[in-house]
């Protein structure tokens, strides 16, 4: 299994205590069982993977269409891709502020406005939209499944029934979006 933008490298550990394979990459790993590696730059003659996962980091790739490329080239034909994303293409100024009332009152002191954030995101992060577009020509998936996410980006679990309720009561988008692709067989 491939791990795209492992981090510290979590949920590698967990698969691998499960029995799990896993390779975790990350151009800029924080922990030490995460290759210091960008997508692109994964060498397309190691063993294909039988599946890969791709946890809130596929918004951050560069480049994504080429990315995206070399991961068809490294996993088997029928491999599954799990994506879980942050959609910065539904982050408006709304959950910007939700969010940004959540980190003032866990003792947060962001110094940003919630116009600020919504504008430094969408200058540098690839809207969900953007990721479908380039997984498109390899992969097959049904549409994104949207739901809560800001709770779990510096906030607390314990906020994602707050979250819920604001998406429900139409305070704020949903800006989380889960799906699985799979890699269509070559020829």
């Amino acid at each position: 299994m491939l791990e795209i933008g492992a981090g510290e490298g979590e949920l590698a550990r967990v698969l691998r205590d499960d029995g799990y394979e896993v390779l975790a990459i990350d151009p800029e790993p924080r922990g030490e069982d995460v290759q210091p590696l960008a997508l692109i730059e994964l060498d397309a003659s190691i063993a294909p993977f039988d599946a890969a996962l791709a946890v809130t980091s596929l918004h951050h790739v560069e480049p994504l269409e080429p990315s995206i490329a070399r991961l068809a080239e490294v996993l088997e034909p029928g491999a599954s891709l799990v994506v879980d994303e942050f959609d910065v293409g539904t982050f408006d100024e709304d959950a910007a502020e939700w969010w940004l009332r959540q980190r003032r009152a866990l003792g947060g002191a962001p110094e940003k406005s919630a116009a600020e954030l919504v504008s430094e995101h969408r200058a540098h992060l690839h809207p969900v939209e953007r990721i479908v577009a380039a997984l498109e020509a390899q992969f097959e998936f049904q549409a994104p499944v949207y739901g809560p996410y800001l709770y779990r980006w510096n906030l607390a679990e314990s906020l994602r029934d707050d979250e819920v309720a604001a998406i429900s009561g139409g305070e704020i988008p949903t800006v989380g979006a889960r799906f699985i692709a799979r890699l269509r067989p070559s020829g």
